[in-house]
């Protein structure tokens, strides 16, 4: 079929009210499987760790173990001096209630601190085996009313522990997707309304964005149910943060067309297909261009990565696919009135042709050379805050306000050893647990090591670390030391996992990440555009001018993240995240002014 009438397809006088038809009953077939996109998810830790990590092995052989599949919640109690009776009254009193929420059915008896000034309770709570911890949340949030209720007046008690941290976190993300949802939509509207000055014309581009939305949700569920993808909430949010942006720069440029095309000709259906078959080419090249570098992702190590590019790439082409049917048919259907008040009628001289970006456009041709140089200078001075740049940010201080459960380790690590409510787990074959246990013991950072756990010829043994914040650096050391002193037992097959492993197991696969997916998108984006431009040096100069963008943005987030907004550096994802958007679709620009 000739490009002209697949471009006149979505605008003809009765086929465009067959593609309405057509979207409004794919919309009732695919709403309602968007909306189980939530209930599919999987949050626990191996669904985004590599599977070739030494933690992730570790959690495969623990799963195994009876009871398997628990988070701890640890209830301390303390005082600035010694603990009274009634202190001691009031865990026991906690302890026989806790046994309605703990697998075991009771709560080990409290552990009392060296100082005499505190007590533990330890709380194994149930998990899903999907990752999904509202029973944990809930349970967190009876167990923290409970220990209020039977507090004495002066007890300092808290709640903390990978439960209460996990429960703290989930709280803080709850609604995060409608809170995407409704910013990017907003965010798109608020720039519609500012670029077309219109009441109406904006909601035609913003619902086509939604139906992408929803459809691209619809998709990926059942790519989840039947091809064995795997979504978290990171997923989901990005998803629906890209779709809208890919959706909105391409009815920007459709509608730049339409309209130019309505000063040139009075029949507003050959006015979109003509719009339709000039924008298409670069909206299409554009869109390639995102899908490839998105599925560059399949690269990554960290298996969060590797399966968002495919997710990522069905939404941008959802997109597209959204975009360039049913926004014409939409635009065709309410005609030219859907402008005003600035509506183009045919032999009218466009607004845009005597308004500021001509004027602009004018400049920049007069001026190119000092232009550039300027840009280029701005952007370098922007860049040098990557000098200051701290990679990754400490759990704790990761909220704008201190968790709860963060506030609980600190008065556990006062009266206990910080590692005492989420030791580091080491596994290793029962034939050799003598030799590995006392390798353990050994280790420079283990405070103390808890009873071993066996089955089916696999030994479990839980070290407590003396180290204060899991994710910390003297956490990671003793891990590296204990990696490589029970790795040199013989025959042992001995693991070493964790919080902690998993921290250390996630930072090396974005670190991995980094170096693979980088170089790969830009080869990927360099190959789209030599294709596109059939030159070789014009491709290197499009990536450049966006690779410079990359540095300058990334250079002036850092120093507002780090010195004007207080955090305590930027993120993992970050970098890489930055890299393949701002370049995958920075390009998106490029195509459409070549």
């Amino acid at each position: 079929m000739q490009a002209p009438t697949l471009a006149g397809a979505p605008t003809g006088r009765r086929t465009k009210w067959l593609f309405l038809l057509l979207w409004i009953g794919l919309m009732v077939v695919v709403s309602p499987l968007a909306g189980k996109l939530g209930d599919a998810e999987n949050n626990d830790a191996s669904s985004w760790l590599p599977h070739s990590a030494e933690s992730t092995k570790v959690m495969n052989l623990t799963d195994e173990f009876p009871g398997a599949g628990n988070e701890l919640a640890a209830v301390v109690y303390a005082r600035t001096g010694p603990l009274a009776a009634a202190d001691r009254a009031a865990a026991q009193r906690d302890r026989v209630a806790f046994a309605r929420y703990d697998v075991r059915h009771a709560v080990p008896a409290a552990l009392a601190s060296k100082d005499g000034r505190a007590l533990l309770l330890q709380v194994q709570l149930p998990t899903a085996a999907n990752g999904d911890n509202q029973a944990v949340i809930d349970d967190v949030g009876r167990i923290r009313d409970t220990v209020v209720a039977h507090a004495p007046p002066g007890l300092r008690v808290k709640v903390t522990g990978p439960a209460a941290i996990d429960a703290d976190t989930s709280d803080a993300f709850s609604g995060i997707d409608s809170v995407l949802l409704y910013a990017a939509a907003g965010v798109v509207a608020l720039l519609l309304l500012l670029i077309y000055r219109s009441p109406v014309l904006w909601l035609l581009p913003l619902v086509s964005a939604a139906v992408a939305s929803e459809v691209s949700q619809g998709v990926v569920y059942l790519l989840v149910r039947h091809a064995g993808f795997v979504v978290n909430g990171q997923t989901q949010g990005v998803l629906t943060v890209l779709v809208f942006g890919a959706a909105t720069d391409y009815a920007l440029l459709l509608i730049a067309r339409y309209r130019e095309e309505l000063h040139r000709r009075a029949d507003r259906h050959e006015a979109m297909a003509i719009a339709l078959r000039r924008a298409g080419p670069a909206i299409i090249a554009s869109s390639a261009t995102v899908i490839l570098g998105l599925l560059c992702l399949l690269a990554a190590h960290l298996s969060s990565n590797h399966d968002l590019g495919p997710v990522c790439a069905v939404g941008v082409g959802c997109a597209l696919l959204v975009m360039t049917t049913l926004l014409p048919a939409l635009l065709v259907v309410c005609g030219r009135w859907v402008f005003w008040p600035f509506r183009p009628h045919a032999g009218a001289v466009p607004r845009d042709e005597r308004g500021v970006w001509p004027r602009i456009a004018s400049g920049v041709g007069r001026r190119h050379r000092v232009l550039a140089g300027a840009s280029i200078v701005l952007l370098a001075v922007l860049a040098l805050g990557l000098i200051v740049m701290k990679n990754g940010v400490p759990a704790d201080k990761a909220f704008r306000t201190k968790l709860d459960a963060f506030t609980g380790q600190q008065l556990l690590a006062e009266h206990y050893p910080a590692g005492q409510s989420d030791p580091a787990v080491v596994t290793t074959t029962t034939a050799a647990e003598r030799t590995v246990l006392e390798t353990v013991r050994e280790t420079p950072g283990v405070a103390s090591v808890l009873p071993v756990r066996r089955h089916g010829g696999t030994t479990q043994i839980q070290a407590v670390l003396t180290s204060d914040a899991t994710d910390g650096t003297p956490a990671a050391r003793t891990i590296q030391r204990l990696r490589l002193a029970v790795h040199s037992v013989p025959n042992a097959h001995a693991l070493v996992g964790g919080t902690t492993a998993v921290t250390m197991d996630v930072r090396d696969a974005w670190s991995h990440d980094r170096r693979v997916v980088i170089p790969l998108v830009l080869l990927i984006v360099f190959s789209v555009l030599a294709l596109i431009l059939r030159s070789l040096v014009a491709p290197l100069v499009l990536i450049a001018t966006v690779g410079l963008s990359f540095v300058g943005s990334l250079g002036l987030s850092t120093f507002l993240f780090q010195h004007v907004f207080g955090f305590a550096g930027v993120d993992d994802p970050v970098v890489l995240f930055g890299f393949l958007f701002l370049v995958a679709l920075g390009v998106d620009y490029n195509i459409f002014l070549m």
